[in-house]
């Protein structure tokens, strides 16, 4: 039998060696897409007074929506300049036709005022621009500091109106050294707010949320034990789900209802196991010599994709929930790992290693075609879905320190999102 070692860094799989990819799976290094196709007006938010605390506020609300609304693919904010060809926004008395002329489709009107006690009121209207028709409107009120929530609910709406998941209040948790020791984090969708969650003196890893986002599932690695927990970082509570062996890579179906996790309880090589959501009734699903581990749920709950050695080198395999129909979907080279499958249940990502190179690479499910997302002598590894499905966030050292970045799934609009320490395994809610 073979052991895991288990390293500061992530759960390597052990006898790697380097290889090619096999023709028979077609390889395609980028796609790019077109420009997202909804037009949208955000023009300057109207204040109640020409205060400069009150206009800087109004300032960064307007700068984070349309933030927000660039990173959507769904979404195209008007450039600046277009502004300057019609009059400033009358909200009792829009001109409907001035802002079709400069190719807005919908129109985001805001009004904010000050309340006596320092708090900000903020209203948000929105506008079909070609029926004239209004869509739906909020008030918002809020101290200074949730401004950038509130700019991440009104991109929200505009996501909900057009039947796509509420994404810019979404967290990602992750692992950071910045402070000494491996301790988890939390942090906004764009990076914003980073937020320290554990304090303790175990090293915390691969940290995983559940479906519903309040509860996080993490290994805890201390004087050689690696257990599994569960843990509420809004209440702060924590539950051991097993210390038996070593356990770790947790992932939750899209359900709710059940949970997966790589364990060495029964066995000195990993295998993969399902519980309950809440640690119970644990179960396991595989049953060989070989290294089983990194289970990711098909959002239809009925398939786990995994890492598997049983053939000789680590490569992505496919199973049904309850452990049976295993079959393989990676071909060809010597390493592939780590897969994440998408929300929109057509695609899996994974970690590919080339010439001692990791990159990300997405495998089309339903054409067997592979886009590679990213290029360089890096290690590009962790990648975890954006609920959407049309970004991807990853760690990588391509500067030289660990850090933690997103990308758009057809290889554009790279981002960095943390700066401090090295950061690791992230992991993105989906709500």
């Amino acid at each position: 039998m073979r052991k895991i070692h288990i390293t500061a860094a992530l759960f390597l799989l052990s006898f790697l060696s380097t290889g090619l990819l096999s023709p028979q799976q077609e390889v395609v290094m980028r796609i790019r897409e077109g420009m997202p196709v909804i037009p949208v007006a955000v023009p300057e938010i109207i204040t109640s007074s020409d205060s400069p605390e009150l206009r800087s506020a109004a300032s960064t609300l307007r700068e984070v929506i349309i933030s927000d609304l660039k990173y959507s693919r769904v979404f195209s904010p008007l450039p600046e300049d277009y502004y300057k060809w019609i009059k400033p926004l009358d909200p009792e008395n829009i001109i409907f036709k001035d802002w079709e002329s400069i190719q807005a489709k919908l129109l985001i009107s805001g009004e904010m005022s000050q309340n006596k006690d320092g708090s900000l009121l903020f209203e948000s209207k929105i506008y079909d621009v070609k029926s004239t028709r209004f869509i739906k409107g909020k008030k918002y009120q809020s101290d200074k500091s949730l401004l950038r929530l509130v700019g991440h609910k009104i991109s929200n709406e505009l996501m909900i109106t057009y039947g796509e998941p509420p994404l810019f209040t979404t967290k990602i948790i992750f692992v950071s050294n910045r402070n000494g020791n491996d301790e988890l984090y939390m942090m906004d969708y764009d990076g914003h707010n980073q937020t320290r969650l554990t304090f303790n003196k175990t090293r915390d890893y691969m940290p995983a949320w559940s479906a519903d986002g309040d509860t996080i599932a993490y290994t805890a690695y201390n004087e050689g034990t690696a257990a599994l927990y569960l843990f509420n970082p809004f209440e702060g509570k924590r539950t051991l789900i097993t210390d038996h062996g070593t356990s770790f890579g947790p992932d939750f179906s899209y359900d709710g209802k059940k949970m997966t996790f790589c364990s060495t309880e029964d066995e000195s090589n990993s295998e993969i196991y399902a519980a309950d959501s809440n640690g119970k009734n644990i179960k396991r699903l595989t049953f060989n010599n070989a290294i089983d581990t990194a289970p990711s749920w098909s959002p239809n709950n009925r398939e786990i994709a995994f890492t598997s050695d049983r053939l000789g080198s680590p490569q992505i395999y496919i199973m049904d929930a309850e452990g049976t129909n295993v079959r393989r979907r990676s071909f060809g080279g010597n390493y592939h790992d780590a897969p994440a499958w998408a929300p929109t249940g057509d695609r899996i990502v994974y970690v590919s290693r080339v010439a001692a190179v990791f990159d990300l690479y997405v495998l089309n499910l339903r054409t067997d075609r592979i886009i590679k997302l990213t290029e360089g002598y890096s290690r590009n590894e962790s990648p975890s879905w954006s609920p959407d499905g049309r970004h991807i966030i990853f760690s990588s050292n391509r500067t030289g320190t660990i850090h933690i970045y997103s990308i758009d799934y057809d290889g554009t609009n790279l981002r960095r999102l943390t700066s401090k320490g090295e950061n690791k395994l992230p992991n993105w809610s989906r709500k």
